[in-house]
């Protein structure tokens, strides 16, 4: 592959693993496409994809999925930790190899003009793409979640940017545009209390004063009794891993508890998780190439 772009996108089924394979299936065995991963969460009730390609073949097999997710996913019927609004709840892409992001863009805009006329489904423009400042964070348009998106897109400041003005009966409305690598990152509690993870995840998103490129929230895991912040770093390079890490522990110690487990959902980039190794191990003079992997 020549040039090479990412897509994320997020569906909102985790439990239903018929469905999910369904979706999923749609990146199989097709060329110039390659699917890197995807994991379902019961608790958040979602799947996060991740799928690189030639831009013209991804278009095509992204549109694909959006349809087999609108035809699967009946949101009337959903239940979940995650905040959503649709059956597709975000799709982003992220520039990787010979694209800018002003080709990431223009493919999310071409894939929400085509879907959006194919499947009778509003799509947002958010980040990069987004036409107007109040858009580009996804919790602003996500705000009200799909039982509340059809009285706030009777306001003008709401209408979307691309499909009808009302919301899919069963699949509601879709965010879509070009953003840079985020991370998803969830910190794990040793307390049931979804207070306390409400608190911690206020205190370190950007929208309450914290962390600049950080957006969290409160997740209870109802299967292991226990509560999590859920994090989307939007920039590692700004804001890191390890930064969060810390916030959350000393934050946590006000309330007599401790971080239990962290986990990665999905993909992120490497240097990442070096800076982290950099952080801990207080390593000195220490340069990505020094890492097996890097000189194959």
């Amino acid at each position: 592959m020549n040039k090479i772009i990412e897509c994320v996108p997020n569906f909102s089924e985790g439990r239903d693993l018929t469905k999910v394979e369904k979706i999923v299936d749609v990146f199989r065995g097709k060329k110039d496409i390659k699917l890197l991963d995807y994991s379902s969460d019961e608790n958040h009730n979602r799947t996060v994809v991740t799928v690189v390609g030639e831009p013209s073949q991804l278009k095509e097999a992204i549109i694909l999925a959006i349809g087999k997710a609108v035809e699967l996913i009946d949101l009337t019927k959903h239940e979940g930790q995650h905040p959503r609004m649709g059956a597709v709840d975000v799709v982003p892409f992220i520039p990787i190899k010979n694209v800018t992001v002003e080709e990431a863009d223009s493919l999310a805009k071409e894939v929400a003009l085509e879907a959006s006329q194919k499947f009778s489904l509003p799509f947002f423009l958010y980040e990069k793409s987004a036409t107007s400042s109040h858009r580009e964070n996804l919790a602003n348009i996500r705000r009200g979640q799909f039982e509340g998106m059809a009285e706030k897109m009777k306001d003008d400041m709401w209408k979307p940017d691309y499909g009808p003005e009302s919301i899919h009966p069963t699949a509601g409305v879709t965010a879509i545009g070009a953003r840079m690598p985020l991370i998803a990152y969830n910190v794990n509690l040793s307390t049931n209390n979804i207070e306390i993870a409400n608190k911690i995840a206020k205190n370190i998103r950007h929208i309450n004063g914290g962390f600049r490129y950080v957006k969290a929230i409160g997740i209870e895991l109802e299967d292991r009794n226990i509560v999590q912040v859920s994090i989307n770093l939007t920039d590692y390079t700004k804001t890191s891993i390890y930064r969060v890490f810390e916030t959350i522990k000393m934050e946590a110690s006000r309330y007599g508890i401790n971080i239990i487990g962290s986990e990665i959902v999905g993909l992120l980039p490497m240097q990442a998780l070096v800076d982290t190794a950099d952080y801990y191990l207080r390593l000195e003079n220490f340069k990505i190439d020094q890492i097996l992997e890097t000189r194959f």
